[in-house]
Order: structure tokens, then C-alpha cells, then sequence
């Protein structure tokens, strides 16, 4: 569950990640994992402690303060991600100072739909709901057929799966698919194959694994209906 609001922005520079609980250190460890430089920054001194030697900088400071976030020099930043959990009233506050500050790529986690509303309001160009996002993600999973899920916004996913038994053995072009399902299958595995595109002329095995897309309505009716 997304919602963006600012234009796109190419990220240069140190990125700052504010908040280094689960969903904070686990973002910046893995931004680090891809070549960026990452500042943490936490009211928590254990979690300052633990994530020092990982990130290119951290830092224990009070990110609702805004001459605390200019000295630190966020103020400088590209792109600031708040990470912060449960102190709903702390992250909002933070938001508000990165805004202020004028960084122009600003994320922000939000544990609730009002929660995200308020960060929007208040200058956050980019809201996460990564909690929501599991559980949907989790409730396709463990309800079988489906082996991954990705929402790419509010109302289009991407789902994989096994080829159902009625796209086995005919070209994806004669399989109605888009017209009876409203979904489109964007590349396939073929059985200790590796994913290629499919196309007009792609014919399922049933081994494969598939790549649909669409709305979240018609993937979703599509899983359990090709059983």
C-alpha cells in the first residue's frame, strides 16, 4: 500500500533514514546492501549502538527538533525516509521538520490510513503502509496458489503462480485471457527454466510459473477460479 504525491526525484547523496526499529534498520541495512550511504538516526541509544559499523553514520538525536536535524545536517539531504513505529505524534512532528527544512524527497512510514492522511498534510511526499501491505501480501500467500504478491498501487498487483491447467498446451494469444479474466500474463518460468517474456506464441507447461497483472479485483477472483 503506497501513496506518492510528490514528483519523482533522481536521489543523490546520503540517504537518512530516522527511526531504526524493525522497518527502519531493515530499509537502511539493505540500502546500505546496494552501494548507498546511509546516516541512521535514532532516540534510541541501543539502536543507535547496534546499527554503528553498519551505516555510514549514525546518530542518537531528537528528529522532532529542527535545529537538531539542521545540525546534523539534513537539512542538506535529497532524501530522508521516518521510519518511526508507534509514536505516531513524533513522526508527524519529524515529518513537519524535514519539510521545513525544505528536503525534497521525503518518506515516511505510516502505521494507520488517518496516520498517512496527517503525514501527507504536513509535507511527506511519499507515504508507506508496509504493515497493511504484509498483511494483504500474507493473505494471498497462506490461502495457497498464489506464490508472491506485489501491490504496485492501490488497485494494480502483480501475482505469481502456477500455470493454470486451462493455459496449459495453447499459445497465450487464442487463451481469451484478457477478455475473460482481464488479466495479462507478463513473463513465465518454464519448468528448471529461468523467467523470459511471454508473448502472443508462449505456450504453458504445467510446470510454469506465471507473472500476472491487473486490478486487484480480477487477480484476485482469477487465482482461486483457475483451479
Amino acid at each position: 500500500m503506497f501513496r506518492g504525491l510528490g514528483p519523482e526525484i533522481e536521489h543523490r547523496g546520503e540517504i537518512v533514514v530516522i527511526g531504526l526499529g524493525r522497518f527502519g534498520s531493515s530499509l537502511s541495512r539493505t540500502l546500505v546492501d546496494m552501494g548507498h550511504e546511509v546516516m541512521g538516526v535514532d532516540l534510541d541509544s541501543a539502536n543507535v549502538q547496534a546499527h554503528a559499523g553498519v551505516l555510514t553514520h549514525v546518530a542518537e538525536a531528537d528528529t522532532t527538533n529542527e535545529q537538531v536535524l539542521r545540525q546534523l545536517g539534513v537539512a542538506e539531504a535529497t532524501t530522508v525516509a521516518v521510519c518511526i513505529g508507534a509514536d505516531i505524534e513524533a513522526s508527524v512532528l519529524t515529518a513537519v521538520a524535514l519539510s521545513d527544512l525544505g528536503v525534497p524527497n521525503i518518506w515516511a512510514k505510516a502505521m494507520t490510513e488517518p496516520h498517512g492522511r496527517i503525514l501527507s498534510r504536513v509535507g511527506a511526499h511519499n507515504v508507506v503502509f508496509p504493515e497493511a501491505e504484509m498483511g494483504q501480501r500474507v493473505a494471498h500467500l497462506i490461502t495457497g496458489g498464489v506464490l508472491e504478491y506485489v501491490a504496485l498501487d492501490e488497485d494494480f498487483v502483480l501475482a505469481e503462480m502456477t500455470a493454470p491447467a486451462s493455459l496449459v498446451g495453447v499459445p497465450l494469444g487464442e487463451s481469451n485471457l484478457r477478455r475473460d479474466h482481464r488479466v495479462t500474463i507478463v513473463c513465465h518460468k518454464p519448468d528448471s527454466g529461468r523467467f523470459t517474456h511471454t508473448d502472443r506464441d508462449t505456450v504453458l507447461s504445467p510446470q510454469d510459473l506465471i507473472v500476472i497483472a491487473g486490478r486487484r479485483k480480477d487477480v484476485d477472483s482469477f487465482g482461486p477460479s483457475r483451479r
